[in-house]
């Protein structure tokens, strides 16, 4: 049979074309192999056989991990099915697999998904995942070593290991999807048969069956991966283009004291650390991005370009070579965290009033503080930043307003209303000039700050910079808080699901969008639910980052929203030993303000349709003339 283009379209959309004999013929319990196998016969003797234990590898996790199979735990059998993002075959098999895999948990039987694509994305993967519901981890191999491994040639082929390693069956999921159209019913349910022959400690039954899907290609030897463009251009220098690429895409985290754990301001700092640079690029996990690109386009995503990945690689294999400056260099940029002000000179400077004392090893819970200033006027603000003294100790900080009322009848900081924060990877709030946010007359400023420690005493205080309109204040920001705080996510639970919604109260023009839970935060949807129309998927975040809590800004004027539109936002929490961050997976968890608590937060920032303030603000106070 020959294989085209048309016919593997047909398999995606399920419609069968007359099949050649073999593709309508009962169960097929003999083992066939040279159809399947690369290189015929003398490459099948070096292929890992059935009954053998397989090799140990690593890929790498949702959360840019290297992982093994060891760190799934105690199980009664492991099956793997190798994917990629674009096999119609696999997509058709996911849905079975991800069902399969909810009926065996409770049996001790893990499942995992292996993608062996070498232009396939970590972001693109974890995507996958979170379409197909998927309660299993997703792996990248990004190396073939897993591949390797366990013999496979194709997705979405499966194996079985038992729990001593060994490798029991290899094959189909079952033999009704097939190139070229299906059969009307599944004769032979090929991978339940095997899974069900291994946890009854029996020889299986048909240990290898062939598969109808895509061929795996190697990842590059040279990159481990295919999406860097062979192309690209010749002998690139520091001077020439990637001092460039590092203003655009590095310097913002990674200057003096900033967030980042070492500067990448000149070509020697690269070359120092030129082995992670290039694994976490050829990754893609720097400059770190986790809104999946198949829903919704933002102004501030982050990521190389092909090309720009190329230059790259190449000039970091070349050893970072210094090139000769041309006639007009752009320099280094400003990215001096501890002297400069990223929202320009503050207007107003304000500063916690003590001196946080950190210690050198542990955990350090939440702190708050009000700030001895009242406002006692309206102010409008256009921009502000929070600006630690020793910023790699702060890990994220919110500023709120609360009433001095409130302060004074004990409701506390709690009842505070959320203005903008400082998180990793996270610039500071700067509204468009025509836009402000409203600090209402008889307010105070409270932070809520967490701080990690470094393996040293440490102190630190935080200072906030306002910086006032300076041209006519046409629109107000606003935000709505999709939150559920009345959740319990059970001991173990790989996807506990939790949804939150709330309605819009007037027509309104979207700004962005933020997310925010805690250690066991996987992944998060937003969807709008507009009166009379389909749902639209606006967010996916699907590999959450505590460590990286990132704001996503459309185009100004793009996302229109009309009065009554839901705002849905849909979380999943992995409470599993898997998960290498959770602080107890025997633990029931439910909503709290420590990071060993969680939360379940979508943010949705959004302006009034047709609003016009016309408001003249005094630049010096931030105060609306009469």
């Amino acid at each position: 049979m020959i294989i085209t283009p048309a016919i593997l379209a047909l398999a995606a959309t399920g419609q069968a074309p007359v099949a050649p004999p073999e593709t309508v013929a009962g169960p097929q319990p003999t083992v066939v192999e040279s159809p399947f196998v690369a290189g015929g016969a003398a490459e099948r003797s070096e292929r890992t056989q059935i009954g053998a234990t397989i090799a140990r590898f690593e890929a790498i996790d949702v959360r840019y991990l290297p992982r093994t199979l060891d760190e799934l735990g105690e199980r009664t059998a492991t099956v793997i099915i190798f994917t990629t993002v674009d096999c119609p075959i696999t997509q058709r098999y996911l849905p079975r697999v991800v069902e399969m895999e909810r009926r065996l948990r409770p049996r001790g039987v893990r499942f995992v998904a292996i993608n062996a694509g070498p232009a396939d994305t970590i972001l693109e993967m974890a995507t996958q995942a979170v379409d197909h519901g998927a309660g299993f981890p997703f792996l990248k191999d990004m190396d073939g070593s897993a591949v390797q491994s366990l013999g496979v040639t194709r997705v979405p082929e499966v194996c079985v290991v038992d729990p001593e390693g060994v490798l029991r069956y290899r094959g189909r999921v079952d033999d009704q999807i097939r190139f070229g159209g299906q059969r009307p019913e599944v004769s032979r349910h090929d991978l339940a048969e095997a899974i069900e022959d291994v946890l009854g400690g029996k020889d299986v039954r048909v240990s290898e069956t062939p598969v109808d899907g895509c061929r795996i290609t190697p990842p590059d030897s040279g990159t481990g991966t295919s999406a860097v463009d062979a192309a690209s251009k010749p002998s690139p220098t520091w001077q020439g283009a990637v001092s460039e690429i590092a203003q655009r895409h590095c310097q913002e985290c990674h200057g003096m004291g900033d967030v980042a754990p070492f500067p990448l301001l000149t070509s020697r700092d690269f070359k120092d650390h030129s082995s992670m640079i290039r694994e976490v690029v050829l990754q893609r996990r720097m400059p770190p991005a986790f809104a999946s690109p198949k829903y919704g386009s933002f102004t501030n995503t982050r990521g190389l370009a092909s090309d720009e990945l190329a230059t790259l690689i190449a000039w970091l294999d070349a050893g970072c070579p210094e090139g000769t400056a041309p006639a007009t260099s752009p320099g280094t940029a400003e990215v001096e965290a501890g002297s400069t002000w990223r929202i320009g000179t503050p207007d107003l400077i304000l500063r916690a009033p003590m001196t946080a004392k950190l210690p050198a090893d542990g955990y350090v819970p939440y702190k708050y503080t009000v700030i001895p200033h009242v406002f006692m006027e309206d102010t409008w603000v256009q921009a502000i930043e929070i600006k630690p003294r020793n910023r790699p100790v702060l890990h994220h900080a919110n500023l709120l307003y609360i009433e001095a009322k409130k302060i004074a009848g004990g409701e506390g900081i709690k009842q505070g209303n959320f203005l903008t924060g400082q998180v990793p990877g996270g610039g500071p709030m700067v509204l468009d000039p025509d836009l402000a946010v409203l600090i209402p007359a008889g307010s105070l400023l409270a932070l809520q700050m967490h701080y990690v420690t470094t393996g040293q005493e440490e102190t630190d205080r935080i200072s906030v910079g306002l910086r006032f309109p300076r041209q006519t204040v046409r629109r107000q920001l606003h935000h709505i808080q999709v939150t559920n705080r009345r959740f319990e996510i059970p001991p173990h639970a790989p996807a506990h699901e939790v949804k939150a919604s709330k309605r819009l109260p007037r027509d309104a023009i979207g700004l962005g969008m933020f997310s925010h839970m805690h250690l066991r935060g996987s992944d998060m949807r937003f969807t709008a639910r507009r009166p009379g129309e389909d749902p639209e998927t606006l967010l996916l975040i699907p590999n959450y980052s505590f460590d990286w809590q990132m704001s996503y800004r459309w185009e100004p004027g793009t996302a229109r929203f009309p009065k009554g539109t839901i705002i849905e936002c849909v979380a999943h929490f992995d409470n599993s030993e898997f998960n290498p961050f959770n602080p107890d997976p025997d633990a029931t968890v439910k909503f709290g303000l420590q990071t060993y608590h969680e939360m379940m937060y979508g943010f949705f920032f959004y302006t009034t349709e047709g609003e016009d303030l016309n408001l003249s603000v005094d630049p010096s106070s931030g105060h609306a003339a009469p």
